[in-house]
């Protein structure tokens, strides 16, 4: 799967614009991005990591990272048997208020 190509699509959006972006998405990849950033959503809103409302955060960071392979079989031609590899992939999504990061270059702006 092309994952590296949809997450892309969504990186220093808000995040319903983003869920909007990956629900007109026709890639399989689509649906895993969705799970991780409900996730990273729900995450951010319980764990008092932003203190916002789910409609104010943006994604900063949207990065996909190799992740562990097996290695699998398959039969090929005159009877032998080709290595295949299923690779996986590591989804690793930030999000955060944009405006207090406009206020911090402010307030470094002001000193």
């Amino acid at each position: 799967m092309k994952v590296r190509s949809v997450i892309t699509a969504i990186a220093g959006k808000r995040v319903d614009h983003a869920f909007t972006a990956l629900a007109g998405t026709p890639r399989r990849a689509a649906a895993m991005i969705t799970k991780v950033l409900k996730s990273a959503a729900a995450n951010a809103e319980n764990n008092d990591t932003i203190e916002c409302d789910s409609d104010e955060m943006y994604v900063t960071c949207a990065r996909v990272d190799g992740g562990p392979s097996l290695s699998r079989h398959r039969f090929g031609a005159r009877g032998r048997i080709v290595p295949r590899k299923r690779r996986m992939s590591h989804i690793t999504i930030g999000l955060s208020e944009k405006a207090s990061s406009q206020e911090a270059s402010k307030e470094k702006d002001e000193n």
